[in-house]
């Protein structure tokens, strides 16, 4: 039997998490280790399908691209990272390196991504001059053998990483539509599409075939699938009970005040670190009120 499914960005968000949480490495590590879900809007949903729940799921992002901009969130909004020990939450402790001590290939580290290609090697794109959450803790990971997953879906393909991350760089690039953005290249990775996801949940072949949409469905995919007809069924059942996914309610930072910061970066406290930086960004120090019309100013947080 063969299924042709579309899916929204965030209905895939919703199934790849689900596939994440379904690894055995992750299921291990849940059970007898330690895992990082680090922020992303994918990882929201990795989160609620390893733990049950996200806190503060509408602001446990990072960059993001959005009102059409490269942008970040608010840091001090944002909700400490996901450390798990043993399935259970662990506050946050001020450095990567603390974070990470005593870590080895038992544990996992999930981080997200703003690009994967057609050979699954992935990249993400740091506002943070010194790579952010995943700049911090990639010296340890490739150090130590840490596993490392990266759920990230294919409204973000592109044709070669490799060529992209020779592209970006703070001190590279002329001109940013927004934030200032370097890439970190991740091709030791195990990566984890739509294409992976339905291997994983179903043990079903996948193709991609087509994408992007219109009113709502801009980026979805298009997935192929073939298989015994139990099983593609079943993947039916499930794809019809993750449509119409909501989307998060994501907000930008504030462009007055907006610096760069870093969850890997604590202070003593267990508060994010907000560093003086340089300006990073066209719009930093930019009052709300004078911002291009098109670029939808933030609303009150409740």
């Amino acid at each position: 039997m063969r299924a042709v499914f579309a899916l929204n960005p965030w209905e895939s968000k919703r199934l790849i998490g689900r596939a994440v949480a379904r690894l055995p490495e992750v299921q291990h590590a849940l059970a007898a280790a330690q895992i990082i879900i680090a922020h992303g809007s994918t990882n929201v949903y990795v989160a609620e399908e390893v733990l049950g729940y996200c806190p503060e799921r509408d602001r446990y992002v990072s960059g993001q691209v959005i009102n059409g901009t490269l942008c970040q969130t608010e840091s001090s909004e944002k909700p400490a990272i996901l450390r798990l020990v043993k399935g259970k939450p662990v506050p946050p402790v001020p450095t990567m390196d603390e974070t990470l001590a005593g870590w080895d290939d038992s544990c996992v580290f999930i981080k997200g991504a703003n690009a994967v290609d057609p050979d699954f090697n992935a990249a993400i794109f740091n506002a943070h001059p010194g790579a952010g959450t995943i700049g911090f803790a990639f010296g340890k990971i490739c150090g130590m053998g840490i596993p490392l997953i990266v759920p990230v879906g294919l409204e973000k393909l592109i044709p070669s990483v490799k060529q992209a991350s020779t592209q970006l760089g703070h001190a590279r690039v002329d001109y940013f539509n927004g934030q200032k953005i370097g890439m970190l290249p991740l091709i030791n990775a195990k990566v984890i599409t739509e294409i992976q996801a339905f291997d994983i949940l179903y043990g079903l072949p996948a193709v991609h075939v087509g994408g992007g949409g219109v009113s709502g469905s801009e980026g979805s995919v298009v997935i192929s699938v073939n298989g015994a007809d139990a099983i593609v069924e079943k993947a039916i059942e499930e794809f019809n009970a993750i449509k119409g996914e909501p989307p998060l309610a994501l907000q930008k930072a504030l462009c007055e005040t907006c610096i760069p910061s870093t969850p890997a970066l604590r202070t003593d406290d267990g508060a994010q670190l907000i560093e003086k930086t340089a300006k990073t960004c066209i719009y930093s120090g930019t009052l709300e009120a004078d911002l291009p019309d098109w670029f939808k100013r933030r609303q009150p947080v409740s």
